[in-house]
Order: structure tokens, then sequence, then C-alpha cells
């Protein structure tokens, strides 16, 4: 589990597309360079960010991309996931509890927060965008706080 219950979701998006398995909890990026304007646009697709040079966060992933076979089980929805190559959703705005962090950081609350390597946050901003500021440091679990705001 990547994200803890206690969130604020001020703005969030739903016209994009995830064609890879993913935890919820990072920050994703646009995979094509032209992303298409409207809602069922296929080139409107984000990922995990391999590189962080480049890359253009979007927004917070808030659902489990999983890759199931549909004629033998269904989608829970209680787990709030989504099937492999379907649309997700994206928090732009508000605040999240989350564990998807770089390892070896130790924030504390004010600091710049930005996309790291495979959508993880971090706290250097080598060839990365700024996505927000922790609210809060680590606790024993490795969750923090963070105020997001991806323009």
């Amino acid at each position: 589990m990547a994200l803890k219950a206690d969130r604020i979701e001020l703005m969030t998006d739903i016209s994009f597309f995830m064609n890879t398995v993913a935890e919820r909890g990072g920050v994703v990026s646009s995979v094509t360079s032209g992303l298409g304007v409207s809602m069922d646009d296929a080139d409107a697709v984000v990922a995990y960010a391999a590189v962080v040079s480049g890359s253009r966060p979007l927004g917070l992933l808030l659902n489990d991309v999983v890759n199931l076979d549909l004629t033998r089980q269904h989608i829970n929805g209680h787990k709030d996931e989504v099937q492999l190559g379907g649309k997700v959703t994206l928090l732009t705005h508000g605040q999240v509890t989350t564990n998807m962090l770089v390892s070896g950081i130790s924030p504390v609350a004010g600091t710049p927060a930005y996309v790291g390597v495979s959508g993880l946050i971090g706290t250097t901003s080598t060839n990365a965008v700024q996505i927000g500021h922790f609210l809060s440091s680590k606790d024993a679990d490795n969750y923090a706080k963070i105020a997001l705001n991806i323009a």
C-alpha cells in the first residue's frame, strides 16, 4: 500500500490512460510528447518516468494499475484498481501521505518535494521539477505527508 487514506483531493484529472502495471502513490509523467486534448484520446498515456531529466510530471497516481484475466475475476473496486490500459485518476492539487519516497531521504516539514526516478518523490532538484513540499518527516513505516501542486 503506497497511499494512506488521509488525503485531501482538491483537483484530480481523469483524462489519462496507463499501459503499465503500477502501484498508486507515485508521480506519473507523460509518455508521448503530444498528449491528446479530448477525454478519450489514445495519445494521453502516462507512466512512471525511468529518467528524471526531461520528464513532465502530470499528477500523483491514485489507482493501482493491475493486469487481471477479467474472464476469471473482477476488478476490485474497493481497492481502487484499474485494468491495464484503462483510465487512471491523477491528483494534481491536494495532500497525500505516501511511502513512494526516494530511499535515504530525510524530509522535514517545508522541504521542497521533487519527482524522482520511477515516480518516487525526493528532496533534491537535480534535473527534476518541483511538485510541492513535505508537510512532515517520515514516520516509522517510511510514510510522509506531502502537499502537491502540480501545474
